[in-house]
Order: structure tokens, then C-alpha cells, then sequence
């Protein structure tokens, strides 16, 4: 009798435990439609404003969503820093123009001021390609930010792919 009670406690508890794993909301991850509306874009709003009243130990990249890649006018002619082979942009810049990243959950466009760096209002954000290739093929990138009024820069590692005028991936690394 025991034995049995103590299986179905068990038996319980593995499924209210497992029924929350469809709740993941993260960006990535497959939902239905008709369940969850299209996401709407992040505001796309200067680095001042999107970083004020921000502890700098708290700012890190976020990943983009589909509706945030289309409101920078999506990924044709553009590469895209990710922070593993398969996830959405962290940060996506055009090869010889501007960049943009997603920082408190407000996208902000930095204008290219050097050959690997986007930076405005204090807010840096520099790129350092790598020599290493993931198993999906995609050269590693390092990405390096210096918010404003920060001591310290704060890095990660990804990899970058680009995409033609069509939005094809290529094997550009920008």
C-alpha cells in the first residue's frame, strides 16, 4: 500500500513537473500560432535613452526577434552576430554601414565609427573576428561592449553569418 502511494506521489509529481516545459516563451522556440499573437517589435530608441537609470553590470546583448530583424529592414545585404550556431541575432550590422543591438529590451542603432566599431552616446560596441570554425561552418566573432560610464568591457563569443541582397546566407564574414 505504501509502496504503491509513494509510486503515484512520484508518478504526480514527474507530470506537474514536465507539463510547464511548453511554457518556454524564449525567442527560438516553437509556439502555435493561433495560440500566441506575432511578436511586435522592440522601440528602437537612442543608447542615452534606452540605457538610463541602467546599472552597467546589467547590460548584456538579447536576442532579436523575426519582428526586430524586420523593423532594422531585415538581414538582406547584413551579418548577424550570434551567440551560438543556431540563435538569433545578438547584434546585426551592415558591412560598411551601421549596427544595431538589442540592450534592455530596446533596439539601438550605433553609427560605424572605425573598421569593427559602432558606437554612440558612450555606448561602444566593438567586433573581433576569430579564427575558429563551428560545426555548423560559422566563423567565430567576438563581440565587445563598453557601456557608458563603464570601467570594464564586457565580451562574449559567437559566430557571424551574412546574408546576400536576397537574405541568403553566404559565407561572407563581413
Amino acid at each position: 500500500m505504501i509502496r504503491l502511494a509513494r509510486s503515484s506521489l512520484i508518478g504526480a509529481s514527474l507530470a506537474l513537473a514536465l507539463s510547464a516545459c511548453n511554457q518556454n516563451s524564449a525567442v527560438g522556440n516553437d509556439r502555435e500560432a493561433q495560440v500566441d499573437p506575432a511578436p511586435t517589435p522592440a522601440p528602437i530608441v537612442p543608447a542615452g535613452k534606452a540605457l538610463a537609470n541602467v546599472a552597467t553590470a546589467l547590460i548584456k546583448p538579447e536576442t532579436m526577434t523575426e519582428a526586430d530583424i524586420q523593423a532594422l529592414g531585415g538581414r538582406q545585404g547584413r551579418c548577424a552576430v550570434v551567440l551560438t550556431e543556431v540563435a538569433f541575432p545578438s547584434f546585426l550590422y551592415e558591412t560598411e554601414g551601421a549596427g544595431a543591438i538589442k540592450l534592455n529590451g530596446k533596439l539601438i542603432v550605433l553609427p560605424r565609427t572605425g573598421p569593427a566599431q559602432f558606437a554612440e552616446n558612450g555606448l561602444t560596441v566593438m567586433l573581433r573576428p576569430g579564427t575558429e570554425e563551428g560545426d555548423a561552418g560559422l566563423t567565430a566573432m567576438e563581440i565587445i561592449i563598453m557601456p557608458p560610464g563603464a570601467e570594464d568591457e564586457i565580451g562574449y563569443k559567437g559566430y557571424v553569418k551574412c546574408f546576400d541582397g536576397a537574405g541568403n546566407r553566404t559565407i561572407r564574414t563581413g
